[in-house]
């Protein structure tokens, strides 16, 4: 399992106004603090970035490997930067990955940039017409891109399948079809495809003390369904492993000496699940 540090996102106060600024400080710290917690890449989020993307990528892909030697995830929309980041990657560390390609015609140029600088792809399972309603239709959409991948000379290996995480807490449905379909994408090929998912986007738009809750015990059944990497917070990761036998016991339907974390997995699991309806009170219900 690869952890690809999510922390180092655009979105985030801190790291925007460092991005500006051009402050190594805060974006090496974060970098340093995800990669002792066990990420095993760095994700490099620089939002569209239409205007200076270029050089804003070139330089956070050489500000994160000044800190770490871990390779960079560079996440963008922004095909000209994403090929300034390739450019000063030190491969030493490993191969980049791109964040990303999809069925949108739009995002095909991302093939060639994957080809032409040997570098890991996220191929994620949506259209130009809208999102995958459910796992079959996600595992349709990714037999499409890799048969684009290959045409554009990118090995199947160097895919990694995104079936697209949402929202609990608007498209509940699709948490369980997420999971299905980690499952699919493996039954692909042989050997089975790599996969990846934007974890956190599970518990976007819950009450801050219910986004690590579930988090963490989605990752967990992902990871029981084969997935292969995570962008998401290495430390909460490293938390989700150290509950991994109990959740899983869980799962398994038995019960665990903590009555109190027994509830908090069976109500998650049920909501993850469809068993039960999302509502920010599940757990007081």
């Amino acid at each position: 399992m690869i952890i690809i540090g999510e922390k180092l996102s655009i979105i985030a106060k801190r790291v925007r106004e460092a991005m500006m600024k051009k402050d190594k400080g805060p974006i090496q710290e974060i970098a340093t603090a995800q990669w002792k917690a066990g990420a095993g890449m760095i994700d490099a989020n620089i939002g569209p970035a239409e205007d200076g993307g270029e050089d804003l990528m070139q330089w956070m892909v050489t500000t994160i490997q000044e800190a770490v030697s871990l390779p960079v995830c560079l996440d963008t929309t922004n095909a000209k930067a994403i090929e300034a980041g390739l450019k000063m990657h030190n491969n030493q560390w490993g191969k980049p990955l791109i964040n990303s390609t999809s069925n949108d015609p739009e995002r095909f140029p991302i093939l060639e940039l994957a080809a032409k600088y040997n570098a890991h792809v996220i191929g994620l399972t949506v259209g130009k017409g809208g999102l995958p309603a459910d796992a079959e239709e996600r595992a349709a959409i990714a037999a499409e891109i890799m048969g684009r991948a290959m045409e554009y000379g990118v090995p199947l290996e160097d895919i990694y399948l995104d079936p697209l995480v949402l929202q609990i807490a608007t498209s509940q449905d699709h948490a369980r079809h997420v999971i299905k379909a980690i499952a699919m994408f493996q039954e692909m090929n042989d050997p089975p495809m790599k996969t990846v998912v934007g974890l956190s986007n599970i518990s976007n738009g819950c009450p801050k003390h219910i986004r690590p809750i579930l988090n963490k015990h989605y990752f967990i059944m992902l990871m029981n369904a084969g997935l292969t990497a995570a962008i998401a917070d290495a430390h909460e990761m490293a938390e989700a492993v150290q509950e991994k036998k109990m959740i899983d016991d869980v799962l398994a339907g038995k019960k665990i000496d903590d009555a109190k974390k027994m509830t908090e997995i069976t109500k998650t699991i049920d909501v993850i699940m469809g068993k039960t309806l999302y509502a920010h009170s599940y757990l007081e219900m």
